[in-house]
């Protein structure tokens, strides 16, 4: 008879737990990704300081992203304090991808009717090219279904995982700034409208609208805030130069960037 062995996590990992019970010197938690095993999270790793009470800082039901501080056969420590607020981040959203990923493959599996060994090596065969099975089906959304050609998929699979992605609505995001431009000459509006309408007609994903002089927004809708900058800085720098070559003023001042969807 075959005993099998318990997967667990390793010194150093962040990962995800539930609180199960709260007590005066710590709180047990059960870890998500590793099939409910036990935790410990000891009242000293769970905020800096003196605590009074436990309760303030986790409760029953609770989800925590913690740091594994030691793991021995039934004893693995935990911490709370340690976690960073960028580790925690990160943590979210790859959970938030999974929890993504798992609702594709069970729409996929619903409907071709894929047996949970084919879905599972599916998933195998995705974790080969992508990070997560999320941002696979994000990367044939962007660029088509030929991203994956090389996990040599049946058709039908490939059909059914093209025909969903088909109905992603990808994620973007918009940063908007106020632009400030003068120009005292004759026929200074007439060069900043030019120098305007020259600029949108090199990037559609750009916006300028009239507030009333001299005011104008700019705005940029990207898949990333990261992206969305790097486009929105040579744009202001364009603009700058043309309006300052024309002897115009130019000033800019950034406004709040939002997401406008994500799906």
């Amino acid at each position: 008879m075959s005993t099998e062995i318990q997967e667990m996590p390793e010194q150093g990992e962040i990962i995800l737990a539930t609180v199960t019970k709260v007590m005066d010197h710590g709180a047990y938690v059960t870890l998500d990704e590793y099939d409910d095993i036990q935790g410990f999270l000891h009242i000293s790793e769970i905020a800096p300081g003196w605590i009074r009470s436990v309760s303030r800082f986790v409760k029953d039901g609770e989800k925590k992203v913690l740091l594994v501080k030691k793991v021995k056969a039934d004893d693995i420590d935990l911490s709370l304090k340690q976690v960073s607020k960028d580790q925690k981040k990160q943590k979210l959203k790859e959970v938030k991808k999974y929890e993504k990923g798992k609702t594709l493959l069970e729409n996929l599996q619903e409907k071709i009717n894929l047996t949970d060994e084919e879905i599972e090596k599916l998933e195998d065969k995705m974790y080969t090219q992508f990070d997560s099975v999320y941002d696979g089906f994000m990367e044939i959304a962007r660029n088509g279904i030929s991203v994956i050609t090389d996990l040599k998929l049946t058709k039908k699979i490939t059909t059914a995982i093209e025909e969903i992605c088909s109905k992603i609505k990808l994620p973007s995001v918009e940063i908007r700034g106020i632009m400030e431009i003068t120009n005292n000459k004759p026929n200074g509006v007439e060069i900043i409208k030019k120098t305007l309408l020259d600029i949108i007609k090199k990037d559609s994903t750009m916006d300028i609208t009239y507030l009333g002089a001299p005011k104008y927004r700019i705005s940029i809708i990207s898949e990333n805030f990261k992206d969305a900058e790097k486009l929105l800085k040579p744009i202001i720098e364009e603009i700058e130069i043309e309006i300052e070559k024309k002897k115009g003023l130019f000033k800019f001042t950034r406004e709040d960037s939002k997401k406008t969807r994500e799906n």
